[in-house]
């Protein structure tokens, strides 16, 4: 069988006394695009932070490609690895944000590089022939010279884009990548998501974009409450939702 590229089991995280997960257990396989969906404060966000050991899970497992994510367990016990394990462990997983996070003062060419150049040890002749073909890929040969304050929010979230692909990751994780974005550029995002996609990369997706979800999702997950609420095909979660709490939302978002 099939290793699942994402597998979470019974996990629980809170924050002092607000249980933000409460027991989410789902696999994501090799390819598969899985869409997350719910309302603010439903945990979305926060598991996908899981997945990249940007916080710590209170109970549960969580593994990423088979290993366990941010531990080793040894006799039932788990045991946080070193910083330097985790930051090898991250470079494999590739997030991208509502805020772009780009580097102000470097040019679209160097956030695109600095990367695999730091982390990656890669030559800077490599990276850069590697950022000139992902710019392309998305469709922004023509601003590899400018600064992010001189790019639309819809072209900086496609350099962030390039930025998570030139670390060549085996998992791309997306925490609402069209929210910060005026309206009509929130298409061009969509469109590199949607190449992305159908190149066969394995993507888990915090989204309020309906229309992709039916898509370009494999898996859609309504998430309520800091619980899986329902999942399964786009058709059946978007189109012929069982849940009422489920139906309630859609009404509201579609």
């Amino acid at each position: 069988m099939t290793t699942p590229m994402v597998k979470a089991e019974e996990v629980y995280k809170s924050f002092g006394s607000l249980e933000v997960l409460q027991g989410i257990n789902l696999e994501v396989a090799p390819g598969e695009v899985t869409c997350m969906i719910g309302p603010s404060g439903s945990g979305k966000s926060t598991f996908l932070r899981l997945i990249n050991h940007l916080e710590k899970l209170d109970a549960g497992r969580l593994w990423v490609d088979g290993e366990l994510v941010g531990y080793r367990e040894k006799n039932h016990r788990l045991y946080e690895l070193k910083d330097r394990e985790i930051c090898a462990k991250r470079s494999e997983i590739a997030m991208v944000f509502q805020r772009f996070n780009l580097f102000p003062h470097l040019s679209v060419l160097d956030n695109v590089t600095i990367g695999p150049i730091k982390v990656k040890r890669q030559s800077a002749n490599e990276a850069k022939d590697r950022a000139a073909e992902l710019l392309q890929r998305v469709g922004l040969s023509d601003k590899i010279g400018a600064y992010p304050n001189q790019l639309s929010g819809g072209q900086q979230q496609r350099v962030a884009i390039a930025r998570a692909l030139a670390m060549e990751p085996k998992l791309m994780l997306f925490d609402e990548p069209t929210s910060a974005l005026d309206p009509e550029l929130v298409g061009e995002v969509l469109d590199a998501m949607h190449a992305l996609a159908d190149s066969g990369m394995t993507m888990v997706v915090v989204t309020h974009e309906m229309g992709f979800a039916r898509e370009v999702g494999d898996t859609v997950v309504f998430m309520d409450g800091g619980r899986i609420v329902e999942a399964g095909k786009p058709r059946d979660v978007l189109v012929h939702p069982q849940n009422e709490r489920l139906k309630n939302f859609l009404s509201k978002v579609l």
